[in-house]
């Protein structure tokens, strides 16, 4: 490595995507658009500080404030097939999926739901397609009654389970969670098994905050064994463990929500000396995208706007910030499925002169790129860093 010293810090917002993937029919996906529709439905929104790096600029919109833009900004467009959580982080950590995740529309077939309840010494109920906060309520009632955890999945590649806290235990749906991961493989490697806590009683069931997600692991080298490898910390925040199935991380810590990763970020920037951060910020995703809540989204997004200037302040000249998403979730588009969009790319360094320009990237790996060029080691075999073109508007 050419330097100890540098910091790289990406944030990932989650499902904050900025609208306009060439291939959203493909999807089903056009005319999604989650942060312009956001904006255009909450019209007295302000979100200066991420205005600023040139939000407003990637989608060639205009601010209803007066902002002096000081940062580089562009948007990416998802190579990879798919629209799901583990393909965006992945391909953001330099690994291009080929082929698609596994989805199931019907719902699973039979001979891994047996397996699975023979494995767990259960009957399950559900196996369709649902929103998670739909499927408990109607669920909910029967799996008080009969203690049979709750599986669904979604239009992504994933195997939900949902439980009652206090009929299943946290850390036993966790363990179904891990027997339900080792089953799905090969041609059914789904790309998460997600744990789905919930607490209540029938017409007022809600989930809680201890979800947690088991992906498969990366199917090749990632930028995260890279600058572990090359002997820096990589340290991620909210599910980044869960989405990497822990490889390529040195640490590691689990977040309740946005609130308490934006604070463990701050912590990261006052105490690392060197490395990489990893965060996800799963809010917008989980609490507003997915139950079409378009408020809740913009306040989200009001929160992270506010922590910025903290941020700022704790940054050093040899500091590298990235603020992404991994895919489009629209709270205004119909369904309530994750939607195939371009997604916002705003980059920020004390050293930033002036506003530049960054264009529309192909491939989210830029970012992996980027990251082994601005630590200082071999560069990436995958995407195109952009150090430089910002190495034109660097003091």
């Amino acid at each position: 490595m050419a330097t100890k010293q540098q910091r790289v810090a990406v944030i990932v917002l989650d499902g904050v995507g900025v609208g306009g993937a060439p291939d959203a029919a493909d999807y089903g996906d056009s005319g999604a658009a989650t942060l312009p529709h956001i904006l255009a439905a909450l019209p007295n929104l302000h979100l200066t500080n991420l205005a600023s790096l040139g939000l407003y600029q990637i989608m060639e919109l205009s601010p209803p404030f007066a902002v002096a833009v000081q940062g580089a900004y562009g948007s990416m467009v998802e190579l990879s097939a798919g629209k799901d959580t583990t393909t965006g982080h992945w391909e953001m950590a330099g690994l291009l999926l080929d082929e698609p995740f596994p989805v199931y529309p019907q719902g699973f077939p039979s001979e891994i739901i047996t397996e699975f309840e023979e494995q767990i010494g259960r009957k399950i109920i559900g196996n369709y397609p649902a929103s998670g906060t739909v499927i408990i309520e109607e669920l909910g009632g029967e799996h008080l009654q009969t203690g049979y955890p709750i599986v669904y999945t979604s239009a992504d590649s994933v195997f939900q389970i949902a439980a009652h806290e206090e009929v299943i235990p946290v850390e036993q749906l966790y363990q179904y969670c891990q027997t339900a991961r080792k089953i799905l493989h090969g041609p059914h490697g789904v790309g998460r098994v997600i744990a789905r806590p919930f607490l209540g009683s029938p017409g007022s069931f809600y989930r809680t905050e201890r979800r947690r997600d088991f992906s498969l692991a990366p199917k090749g080298s990632t930028i995260l064994d890279w600058v572990k490898a090359a002997g820096l910390p990589v340290h991620g925040i909210g599910k980044v463990e869960d989405i990497f199935a822990g490889r390529g991380l040195t640490s590691a810590v689990h977040t309740k929500n946005n609130t308490a990763g934006l604070a463990e970020t701050l912590k990261w920037l006052k105490e690392a000396a060197a490395g990489l951060l990893f965060v996800n910020l799963v809010d917008f995703d989980m609490h507003y995208g997915h139950r079409n809540d378009v408020t809740g989204f913009g306040q989200a997004l009001v929160e992270v706007d506010q922590y910025l200037p903290q941020l700022f302040e704790l940054m050093q000249p040899n500091d590298l910030l990235i603020i992404t998403a991994d895919h489009g979730c629209d709270p205004t588009f119909p369904g309530t499925d994750h939607t195939r969009e371009k997604v916002p790319l705003l980059v920020y360094t004390p050293r930033l002169i002036r506003p530049l320009n960054l264009g529309v990237r192909q491939g989210f790996w830029d970012v992996a790129a980027t990251v082994a060029e601005w630590l200082g080691g071999e560069p990436w075999h995958l995407g195109k860093s952009f150090i430089p073109e910002l190495e034109e508007a660097l003091r």
